[in-house]
């Protein structure tokens, strides 16, 4: 498998694939309350058979190019990972996201991740426009998709059902040349 280093703080990005679904889990475990605060993740993947179908769900999108999943390591551990969670070449457009175990938080890792993954896909699959639908209360999120050079679309008012309650969701994109001028201003 391969995996993407950066910097010399020992993170990485690797693809996630159903065989490390053990490991997958246990990463889970270790972050279930604080990643299942904003996303349902967490309530996907409950035990080995949840976390290998999960990631044997992506291992197919891949296949089909309609998804990706990146596991985020810092010295080794999965500690999150940032996704496509749909991908419509056709099209050109993308909808990203992320989730991070409580350990991992701070240290700039889903940003990087964002910024690798959003640059492959305008660069290498030609998408158009990347979309990241965050729940209205996820400042976290929502700080990312800022420093990610993104554009508040709007406010989707209670259309996320969770755990009983119905949430807003905000809308954020960026757009192929609006990322090209901004990485070149970086």
């Amino acid at each position: 498998m391969y995996a993407y280093p950066w910097g010399d703080d020992g993170a990485e990005l690797r693809p996630l694939e159903p065989w490390p679904a053990e490991e997958f889990l246990t990463h889970m475990d270790r972050g279930r309350e604080f990643i299942g605060q904003h996303i349902g993740l967490p309530d996907l993947v409950t035990d080995l058979e949840s976390s290998r179908s999960f990631l044997q769900s992506y291992a197919e999108k891949a296949a089909a190019d309609t998804g990706r999943i990146y596991g985020i390591r810092a010295d080794g551990t999965l500690v999150g990972g940032v996704l496509f969670r749909t991908m419509d070449v056709e099209h050109g457009n993308a909808e990203a996201g992320c989730w991070l175990e409580p350990s991992a938080v701070g240290k700039g890792l889903v940003t990087r991740a964002g910024r690798m993954i959003i640059d492959w896909a305008i660069e290498e699959r030609g998408i158009h426009r990347v979309e990241w639908q965050v729940w209205a209360a996820n400042e976290a999120s929502i700080a990312v998709a800022r420093r990610l050079g993104m554009t508040k679309d709007g406010v989707l008012r209670e259309s996320y059902p969770y755990r009983g309650k119905r949430h807003d969701v905000e809308v954020w994109s960026v757009l192929a040349p609006e990322w090209r001028a901004g990485e070149q201003a970086s």
